[in-house]
């Protein structure tokens, strides 16, 4: 079996982390392979092995992620398109997708029996329109569109097959799959849903009404997100936890369905609910570090 592992070294403990959980693989008979990119800080492992990232993916079995959430969230469109399986070693705070925690690895064994679960999650489609160019982008949490600081307020209209569903003034709007729905959507006051469903959920930022409420939209939706800003104000587009493009006034944004799916590894054995209670309703480990 040939693993591929994305180590976020920026965590702590990730180092400790990405070397133990390789000599377990190592023992266990896999193939153990990170990026060209790491080949002198892991140099003294004689167990890894360094290969391009593009192309070993498309040959490897599947692919393990150490950090947390936002590492998975990293890799996760590659292992999308090449239909690889991702497993998540957590190395941050909450890490509802990175659930194996460092005192778990010895379960590592089970990755190379078979003996484990996938959850498959759906993803979104992404298409900004601006100043008459399309771009696409891939989302497996969300998409943000929210007012950029230069802004006090802005006017956004949302539609579902071209007919309007909510105009808002707000900071912003999010739309979600149910695996984002424990993340910003979360935060802003939208409901927790179970990740493998299939749905997109519509959610406000600090909407300028008292009546403002998270909607989920059928998995089917062509959801589409318009603003309007003053004069040299701008809105952010955010994919997965990055701002990748600057709109104005009138801009588009098309959200819908992607035809590809991520597949999550489940090896310890937790459910989504006792995630929900271990990791929401008691203080987080480590607060020094991010939750990604």
């Amino acid at each position: 079996m040939k693993i591929y592992m994305f180590p976020n070294l920026d965590k702590a403990n990730c180092y400790e982390y990405t070397r133990d959980a390789a000599k377990i693989l190592s023992e266990n008979g896999a193939e153990v392979y990170l990026s060209e990119a790491y080949s002198q800080t892991f140099s003294e492992l004689g167990y890894i092995s360094f290969a391009d990232e593009d192309d070993f993916i498309p040959e490897c079995d599947m692919i393990i992620a150490v950090g947390g959430d936002g590492t998975i969230l990293k890799c996760s469109k590659k292992a999308a398109v090449h239909n690889k399986p991702i497993l998540g070693i957590n190395c941050g705070r909450l890490g509802f997708m990175a659930s194996l925690e460092h005192s778990q690895l010895s379960l590592l064994e089970k990755l190379l029996k078979g003996e484990y679960l996938l959850s498959k999650r759906m993803m979104l489609d992404v298409k900004v329109s601006s100043d008459g160019e399309d771009t696409r982008y891939t989302a497996l949490n969300d998409v943000i569109v929210a007012k950029s600081d230069d802004c006090k307020i802005a006017d956004f209209s949302v539609s579902k097959n071209d007919k309007l569903i909510s105009s808002l003034r707000a900071d912003g709007v999010i739309l979600s799959t149910a695996t984002g729905a424990t993340a910003y959507s979360m935060s802003a006051g939208g409901p927790i849903i179970e990740p493998d469903m299939e749905c997109i959920e519509f959610t406000q930022i600090c909407a300028h009404s008292l009546f403002a409420r998270t909607m989920i939209l059928s998995a089917e939706s062509n959801v589409t997100v318009q603003c309007s800003t003053a004069q040299g104000c701008h809105v952010w587009v955010n994919v997965d936890g990055t701002n990748v493009m600057k709109l104005s006034d009138g801009d588009k944004v098309y959200v819908s369905r992607s035809r590809y799916y991520v597949y999550i590894i489940d090896i310890a054995g937790g459910s989504f609910f006792a995630s929900i209670n271990k990791k929401l309703m008691q203080p987080l480990k480590g607060t020094e570090e991010d939750n990604l």
